[in-house]
């Protein structure tokens, strides 16, 4: 405890932190530290996705990119089951320190590669959705671990906002940082971030039993191996991680395709906003040609200042709710109620676009859907696995958070394919599909609560 801690075993920090969320006697270092780690691990993918984009739209363009997102969902088949492997023949403190070690040392290989001008486009954008995934997935899993699974309901909304922040933080350093250092010197910081964050893993681990309060964790110090099955049997064999995966699976299609919604519309008003090229008769053609590279370059400008004001918001609207109502709205309505208001916000929000297809609706409707997303529904996923095994925690999490979360993707661009050129589906078609398969997300969250409820009251 610091010096400055009461009788009563409450910090000065532990009372600041009661603001955002019900932190008691001794909590609150534990907390911010692991706040901090996911902040530097979501600071450092963001440091690394602009590199990602640059390469495969410089080497091969965006097509390549629908087709390496499914490449993704196939190599984590072979991925996940390597990991399940990992986790038994370790403890998980080693196989935490033997995963961000391995990313870290994949994040120097490639910025030697990249110096020796070997092409890689393909294989970065592969490493980068196998790596952001599994990195993330694999704190949470150890945060489950860490926390029981009162102290869990009651934190994770704390330690979801350095998640969120790291987001926000991550892009905007490295707007900052990309001319100074250059494209491929982020790839050696976004490792450096790496190893930092395994150094306060080891930290918060050792202060497991010693400064988490007088309820603190009461689990072993991560020595025990994690023997058993792997992750995607875990999952196939328990109808509780099951159904979380399936709803991954919704979650990602609706999210996916509302994006493709969005961007037709804004694509359609930014087209409409640049006059058309006209060729007239004493135009020759390098004129009209340059005319219309002119005229691209109007449009996709109108696209990105869109994109700038929308995601500010988005970020900005996510971190608020993180930091004032998540915790809240968990407190007062239960996992189980809180589990569902994303599901109803988007179910609301796409019968609005199908209703009246503007640029207007579809924006603040995804904004409400993916702040929501960011925030509440970040947190309350989390929170699902308190009441699991460890082995569930770190095994069949890894393969829901990475390879199911892929799998909804790759699904949506499916639908997108079909809905363009088998039916011609205009925007408020997709609308009526996501309104169908968002209802399917609020009945199957339902019955998620009901089941998560019946663990917690077991254990």
């Amino acid at each position: 405890m610091t010096d400055f801690a009461t009788k009563d075993q409450t910090s000065v920090l532990d009372r600041v932190l009661r603001v955002f969320a019900p932190v008691r006697g001794g909590e609150g270092g534990t907390v911010l530290l692991m706040a901090l780690n996911v902040f530097l691990l979501l600071t450092a993918y963001y440091i690394i996705k602009p590199v990602r984009e640059a390469l495969i739209l410089s080497e091969w363009g965006a097509e390549a990119k629908i087709y390496a997102s499914a490449g993704q969902a196939v190599l984590l088949l072979g991925v996940i089951p390597l990991y399940s492997r990992l986790a038994d023949l370790m403890n998980v403190r080693r196989l935490i320190a033997t995963v961000l070690v391995f990313f870290s040392a994949c994040l120097v290989a490639f910025y030697l590669l990249a110096k020796m001008d070997v092409p890689l486009g393909i294989p970065f954008y592969l490493w980068v959705g196998i790596f952001n995934m599994m990195v993330v997935a694999q704190f949470w899993s150890f945060a489950n671990d860490y926390y029981t699974e009162e102290q869990g309901k009651r934190l994770f909304a704390i330690i979801g906002f350095g998640m969120s922040a790291g987001a926000v933080f991550g892009g905007f350093i490295t707007k900052k940082l990309i001319h100074p250092l250059g494209l491929y010197q982020l790839m050696l910081l976004s490792a450096a971030l790496l190893i930092v964050s395994l150094l306060l893993t080891v930290i918060a681990a050792n202060r497991r039993g010693s400064s988490a309060g007088p309820e603190g964790p009461t689990r072993s110090p991560d020595q025990e191996k994690l023997d058993g099955p792997g992750g995607f049997a875990l999952v196939l064999k328990n109808r509780y991680l099951l159904l979380i995966a399936l709803m991954m699976i919704l979650a990602n299609l609706v999210n996916t395709t509302g994006e493709y919604i969005l961007g037709a519309k804004v694509k359609e008003v930014g087209e409409q906003e640049v006059a058309e090229v006209v060729r007239e008769p004493a135009m020759t053609e390098v004129a009209y040609a340059a005319a219309v590279v002119a005229r691209e370059k109007l449009v996709g400008q109108a696209i990105g200042d869109f994109y700038a004001g929308f995601f500010a918001i988005v970020n900005l609207v996510g971190l608020l709710t993180q930091l004032f109502l998540v915790s809240r709205i968990v407190r007062w309505f239960g996992v189980n109620r809180a589990l569902m208001v994303l599901p109803l916000v988007a179910t609301g929000g796409y019968i609005l676009i199908a209703l009246f297809p503007v640029l207007g609706v579809a924006r603040w409707a995804k904004t409400a859907e993916n702040a929501t997303d960011y925030s509440l529904q970040n947190t309350v996923r989390n929170i699902l696995f308190l009441p699991t095994t460890r082995a569930e925690k770190f095994k069949a999490k890894q393969a829901i958070d990475a390879f199911f979360v892929r799998a909804g993707d790759v699904l949506a661009a499916l639908v997108v394919l079909g809905g363009t050129t088998l039916l011609s589906l205009s925007p408020s078609g997709f609308a009526l599909v996501n309104v169908f398969i968002a209802f399917l997300w609020v009945v199957l969250a339902w019955f998620i609560g009901r089941r998560y409820l019946l663990l917690s009251r077991v254990r």
